[in-house]
């Protein structure tokens, strides 16, 4: 089985989805057809303040 690889735009819109919006992880998660591990780790990568700015000034 391969494993599906996302945009890092993708994940940053997960995670905000989860920390702006307040959906639960769970919720989001199968909406988006990814694992609640997944989603928690892109929380750990993209959840700290300053992160998804950072993240999308390195796409630009």
């Amino acid at each position: 089985m391969s494993s599906k690889r996302y945009t890092d735009e993708f994940k940053i819109e997960a995670v905000r989805q989860v920390t702006d919006r307040g959906f639960k992880v769970a919720e989001v998660a199968e909406r988006l057809g990814v694992t609640t591990h997944s989603l928690y780790a892109w929380l750990r990568k993209f959840g700290k303040p300053g992160v998804v700015q950072r993240a999308e000034a390195d796409q630009v």
